[in-house]
């Protein structure tokens, strides 16, 4: 009876142990497993109705053989016992089928929902493997290139380091030429330095010549050897009185000392005023290129005064001298005739002043937008600005020296520079240009009293 038992045995020990991958590859086995099942279920069920046919039958026999074998009431016993007992066995094999059954039609459940389980992951299967084929298509397509994109960086790194050298030698050449530039420049102070040495070192003989002509041009006696003690450079002899040029100039091209030099000078010209003739008023003439370096140019001291003024001063101071010589006397003179004398003297050294603090304000706005241009401008552009730099010439008029400058000619020019700029927008109402000009202070503070002081007195006895 065992031996029937055995292939449901194996299926239900199958059932118990299977696991994911058996459920997916192994179920051939599973499937032939219930199959035996399934025949030993038949056959289990076969004999259960032979059980009972024969059952009916023993049934039978016994009500038959009641009547007429009452002497075998202890076999009938015995038989009904086992009927008895094969009715449990019976029973209990009954109940056991309907147990399998329910088992079959859970397994017969699982396997649908295996089945299905199993077709959920054949189509996965499959969607994983296109994916998986797609994927090695992009690593593949990566792989193309990342191999284009190295011959690419290769190709790069050749480019680069030519342009790597090609940028060497431009930056060499860059550096040859500041280098050469630095050298210009430093040349051409070199020689600005040199030239400035030389005109300070002509500088007395160029005054002495100057004066001669002024005073040859205008009548002046020129005194070439002084009656008194001591040689000042230039000497002049207006209305009976000797009065003292004296040209000075720096040492060197360090002018930090020269306003106290010039200082000094003035104490020490204190031995001309002091002989017999001498006007009390002392000029010293001191280069151009140094005005900007001189801060006070007037010295009133006890006994005499001292004027510092520049080379190109000396005809309209020796003109305005001059002036007094129309005079027999110097008391001759009227008060408001003195007063007209000095007022223009005093007009001329502020103009002289303004013009050289305005000159210096443009020439230092100049050297800030060449230092500008040369610093911001790209080199293609500033090469070519340099080569018409280069073509540039200014031929500023030049002065002749038997010639009069015609006052008329520059009042004819200077209109017509005022036409040219009102046609162009040009701002030049002189009212509002002066009024702005005079905004701008001319002295520093701490000399801010000798401003203040009226130069109507200039060359007052």
């Amino acid at each position: 009876m065992d031996s029937n038992f055995d292939s449901l045995k194996r299926l239900f020990d199958t059932l118990k142990g299977v696991g994911l991958l058996e459920r997916l590859f192994g179920w051939g086995k599973i499937k032939s497993q219930l199959i035996d099942a399934s025949a030993d279920l038949q056959r289990l069920i076969s004999a259960n109705e032979n059980l009972k046919q024969e059952n009916t039958r023993l049934e039978r026999q016994m009500i038959a053989t009641q009547a007429t074998l009452s002497g075998l009431q202890d076999s009938y016993q015995r038989l009904n016992t086992e009927a008895q007992v094969a009715k449990e066995n019976n029973n209990t094999i009954v109940k056991q089928n309907e147990e399998r059954l329910k088992e079959l039609t859970t397994l017969t459940e699982a396997n649908k929902n295996y089945l299905r389980r199993g077709q959920e992951l054949s189509n996965e299967l499959a969607v994983t493997r296109q994916k998986l084929e797609t994927a090695e298509t992009e690593v593949q397509r990566a792989r193309t290139q990342i191999t284009q994109l190295n011959k690419d960086e290769e190709f790069k790194k050749q480019d680069h380091a030519k342009a790597v050298a090609s940028l060497m030698q431009i930056q060499d050449k860059l550096q040859r030429d500041r280098e050469m530039e630095i050298h210009n420049r430093n040349q051409a102070e070199i020689d600005r330095i040199k030239k400035l040495k030389e005109t300070w070192s002509n500088h007395e003989t160029n005054v002495q010549n100057r004066i001669k002509i002024i005073c040859t041009k205008h009548g002046v006696e020129y005194v070439d050897k002084v009656p008194f003690k001591g040689s000042p450079d230039n000497t002049l002899k207006i209305n009976d009185e000797f009065i003292i040029f004296d040209a000075k100039s720096p040492a060197n091209d360090d002018l930090s000392n020269f306003p106290s030099y010039i200082k000094n000078q003035t104490e020490s010209v204190k031995k001309y005023v002091n002989e017999e003739g001498v006007r009390r008023e002392v000029f010293l003439v001191i280069p151009t290129n140094t005005l900007d370096r001189i801060e006070q140019f007037e010295y009133r001291l006890a006994d005499y005064s001292v004027y510092i003024i520049s080379h190109d001063a000396l005809e309209p101071i020796i003109l305005a001298l001059r002036r007094i010589e129309d005079y027999a006397f110097a008391e001759q003179l009227s008060p408001e005739e003195r007063e007209n004398i000095c007022r223009v003297i005093g007009k001329f050294i502020h103009l002289s002043k303004r013009r050289i603090q305005i000159d210096g304000f443009f020439a230092k706005q100049f050297f800030e937008l060449v230092y500008r241009s040369e610093a911001e401008l790209p080199k293609d552009i500033l090469d070519i600005v340099v080569e018409f730099e280069k073509s540039e010439k200014l031929n500023p008029p030049i002065e002749k020296r038997a010639k009069q400058i015609s006052l008329k000619e520059l009042e004819q020019d200077n209109n017509r520079l005022k036409n040219e700029a009102n046609q162009k927008g040009i701002l030049t109402e002189e009212s509002l240009l002066s009024r702005e000009i005079n905004k701008i202070a001319l002295y520093s503070t701490d000399i801010e009293d000798s401003k203040n002081r009226d130069q109507t007195d200039l060359f007052s006895g």
